[in-house]
């Protein structure tokens, strides 16, 4: 159960719009939350229009039973490598990775119980069997999944211990003032936005993410970045809090200039790309390796921007 108290910041706000950012969630997930009874005000069932009033107590009670059920789904994914330890694939940009509230179908970890017939790690419950890692729902690349606990445990240790190597390419907005650099920046929720993560000392995590400037045209920059630590929306913040917000990334900045609001379409959130992973197989103790290429969101939105093929 979350609970949130209305000040003046959401005072006459609607409830579903309101919702969106206290939660956390989509705005049409908090609709359906609203119209299934999830979401009261004051103990009550209200209308999605609803204008919120200070004082006013919202309470999202989550469907536990409906979470606890995540149905196998006959969806096409890209599963790069598979093995009896552990599966590598290439998340498309707009799905969600695993369920939850507004999210329920259509995700990863649908795909991959049906693809993958129940085979998967049980660490993180039901709701994410498998899930070592995660990446943004506008966010596309390679991902990590373990089938068994014991691969699992081994591959979060990893990530514990730095040595998962995770590598992202971006378009970022503006041009750096170092061509390399590190940003080392502790990372918490937004105090005011709860859909958002934030630079802040307060009740925060450490934060490492590498970078290097791969090339610049028309006051964007071709980047990548290297994770050191895995924290939510890591990339995209660190980036932001140095001046740089991710193409596309309306939460943290970006999404703001002429050339890419005229190319919504192209982007329809952050052009961010998990191009390659890089770990000991946790029974060979093998090293291995993959990557992706760019997809064609990505590829679209250089090409527009003036960057040549021989610069990605």
């Amino acid at each position: 159960m979350k609970t949130a108290v209305i000040d003046g910041s959401f005072h006459s706000s609607r409830l579903d719009s309101a919702c969106s950012e206290l939660f956390g969630i989509t705005r049409s997930g908090a609709v359906k939350l609203i119209d299934e009874g999830c979401i009261t005000v004051n103990g009550e069932k209200k209308d999605k229009k609803y204008a919120l009033k200070i004082g006013d107590t919202v309470v999202l009670n989550e469907p536990r039973a409906k979470e606890d059920t995540v149905e196998p789904e006959d969806i096409p994914i890209d599963i790069v490598y598979e093995d009896d330890q552990l599966a590598v694939v290439n998340k498309p940009k707009g799905m969600v990775v695993h369920p939850a509230p507004g999210n329920y179908s259509g995700t990863l970890v649908s795909a991959l119980l049906y693809k993958m017939q129940g085979r998967l790690s049980s660490i993180n419950g039901v709701v994410r069997p498998g899930i070592v890692h995660r990446i943004d729902k506008d966010t596309s690349g390679l991902l990590m999944i373990a089938k068994t606990d014991e691969a699992h445990l081994a591959l979060a240790e990893q990530i514990k211990a730095h040595s998962f190597e995770r590598r992202y390419r971006a378009i970022a907005v503006g041009m750096f003032k170092e061509r390399k650099g590190t940003v080392d920046k502790p990372i918490g929720r937004h105090p005011k936005d709860r859909k958002k993560m934030a630079v802040t000392q307060k009740n925060s995590k450490n934060a490492v993410t590498h970078y290097n400037v791969l090339c610049e045209y028309g006051g964007f920059s071709y980047v990548e970045y290297r994770l050191e630590t895995g924290r939510t929306h890591q990339i995209r913040v660190h980036s932001s809090s140095i001046g740089h917000p991710l193409a596309g990334d309306v939460l943290y900045g970006g999404g703001r200039t002429k050339i890419e609001i005229s190319n919504e379409d192209i982007l329809c959130g952050q052009c961010l790309h998990a191009m390659a992973l890089g770990f000991v197989h946790p029974k060979t103790h093998e090293f291995m390796s993959f990557s992706s290429e760019l997809p064609d969101y990505f590829t679209a939105f250089m090409k527009k921007i003036g960057m040549t093929d021989t610069e990605f």
